[in-house]
């Protein structure tokens, strides 16, 4: 999703941690940081290349090795069914798109190959949000959901600049990201502020520090290049692209700039298009409160539920003051660490990108009553890309990047005081936690290119744009603003009825027919389909 960095979406699935086996390409520099050798699974274009050499690169693709830490280290990829092993690869792009003679970075890849070669109908890309996600790594964790799509389709993932091994961007180290989750993100009085715009500050200087180089360059518009080249090489005459989450800006973003090359075109969870930073953060409060409503209406309904409360409401009001009062004293959590109400918060907000995570929800808060925190610690350390070893990916750093070289909105301290009781209106539990985050790009050092993105794709082929009514994150909305930006004939609204971040994996058969008759046979569902 287009996530606020206050909350963002690396969990895809909302697991309890980020345990699923990951895939990444191999890779010379075995600390698993961003300073690396040039790899031996690189392409054949020089680390100067013209445009000619770009667009004519050879791929060296080579079985996926174990992940790096920017990626969220984790073991090699399985095989998937029938024995197909994944493989991976780096394409070189231009760092600046204004040069693209100049110096060229890599982005890393990763495929399995089409079941049915004889029946291939190319390469399918995916996207799966954040922005900040590693496409190497989460697409051979899901890969066995897509199965399907790979009787026709090579599956083909990337890193986008500036994430995992493709020139990620670097921000603090493991321990200070320890220290920075477990501070007050939801600051009450003057001290509270100022720690917290220092804390801001600090962090913004340490990506400056890290990777103040490739800062200019990792926005959305320059992503969307990047996979016009990854089609171009991949030789494929048109892009074929499944975008969920934050997926879905960028799908909207290339289907502008590059309308006559859209092939089949998916975008699931869909963003808003039209909204700013703070529009979105206002209905991301909004979306992730109705989780939440959902959540403890199903809990008080239930006879078994370990919360008390009769009704929603008042398992809404034991939640609030659990939270009250691990602000004032937090509880154990993992080894040394302990829960915080932010934590908690982050924690609670991960459970709810699906509904499987409910009963670890429920769990979570009733061990953090009894001053046992570790499952929600858990939950929160899976949305912040911290594995179990204490070593954060690059996802966070990467969402920041990406968010505020894209927004032009800079919020000072007191646009953001003065926004506050609008997000507590929209959200009790996660008003302040969102509102707060609207400073999250104040003090950067590159300029956003726009207040909202221009998708609008005049001649592009039909894109079926999908929208989940239970949402959290990307609400529902966003998916009929979308297929009206897309333009007329060209976004194809679907609406999926149900619960959790997403449609495709929702486990709705309904829309994986509808998906996967469009995808593999170019069958376009009629605009306005429900499933339920």
């Amino acid at each position: 999703m287009r996530t606020s960095p206050a909350l963002r979406a690396a969990a895809l699935a909302a697991t309890t941690a980020v345990l699923l086996p990951l895939a990444a390409c191999s890779d010379s520099d075995d600390s698993g940081g961003t300073d690396r050798a040039k790899p031996s699974t690189a392409s054949t274009a020089s680390p100067t290349a013209t445009a000619e050499e770009l667009s004519s690169q050879k791929l060296d693709w080579q079985p996926c090795a174990a992940p790096n830490e920017a990626q969220g280290s984790g073991a090699s990829p399985s095989p998937l069914p029938g024995g197909a092993v994944w493989e991976c690869s780096f394409m070189d792009v231009p760092l600046d798109y204004a040069e693209p003679d100049g110096r060229t970075i890599e982005l890393a890849l990763v495929r399995a190959r089409a079941r049915n070669q004889d029946r291939r109908i190319g390469s399918l890309v995916f996207n799966f949000g954040g922005p900040g996600a590693s496409g190497v790594a989460t697409l051979p964790s899901f890969g066995t959901e897509y199965e399907t799509l790979r009787t026709r389709y090579d599956l083909v993932s990337f890193d986008p600049r500036g994430v995992g091994r493709s020139e990620g961007v670097a921000c603090s180290d493991d321990e200070e990201l320890d220290a920075r989750y477990e501070k007050d993100g939801t600051p009450d009085d003057a001290a509270e502020e100022k720690a917290f715009v220092e804390d801001q500050k600090s962090y913004i200087a340490d990506c400056e520090d890290n990777s103040g180089e490739v800062l200019p360059f990792v926005g959305t518009t320059n992503a969307a290049r990047d996979m016009d080249l990854l089609r171009e090489v991949l030789g494929d005459d048109k892009l074929n692209y499944f975008g969920i989450s934050y997926g879905t800006e960028l799908g909207g973003v290339y289907a502008h700039q590059f309308p006559k090359k859209v092939g089949r075109m998916v975008l699931d969870a869909v963003v808003d298009p039209t909204e700013n930073s703070k529009e979105s953060s206002l209905g991301q409060a909004e979306g992730f409160q109705l989780a939440l409503d959902n959540f403890t209406a199903d809990c008080a309904e239930r006879d078994d539920c370990r919360l008390p409360g009769s009704t929603s409401q008042e398992v809404q009001d034991w939640i609030a003051e659990l939270l009250a009062q691990l602000e004032k004293k937090p509880v154990p959590g993992l080894g040394e660490r302990e829960l915080t109400q932010t934590q908690a918060t982050t924690g609670i907000a991960s459970a709810l990108y699906s509904k499987e995570t409910w009963p670890l929800l429920e769990q979570g808060l009733d061990e953090a009553d009894g001053d046992n925190g570790g499952l929600l610690l858990a939950l929160a350390d899976s949305l912040n890309g911290r594995s179990e070893d204490g070593r954060y990916d690059n996802s966070n750093a990467a969402n920041a990047a990406i968010n505020c070289a894209d927004s032009k909105e800079r919020f000072t301290l007191e646009q953001t005081r003065a926004a506050l009781p609008a997000f507590r209106e929209a959200s009790p539990v996660f008003g302040d936690y969102l509102g707060w985050g609207l400073m999250s790009c104040t003090g950067w050092p590159v300029a956003g290119a726009w207040e909202t993105p221009d998708v609008s794709a005049p001649g592009s082929a039909p894109i079926l744009v999908i929208g989940n009514t239970g949402d959290p994150a990307t609400p529902y909305a966003g998916a009929k603003a979308m297929a009206a930006e897309l333009g007329k004939g060209v976004g194809i609204e679907l609406t999926y009825k149900g619960e959790g971040h997403g449609a495709y994996n929702g486990g709705s058969v309904c829309v994986q027919r509808a998906v996967d008759g469009y995808l593999l046979n170019g069958k376009v569902p009629a605009t306005g389909t429900v499933c339920e």
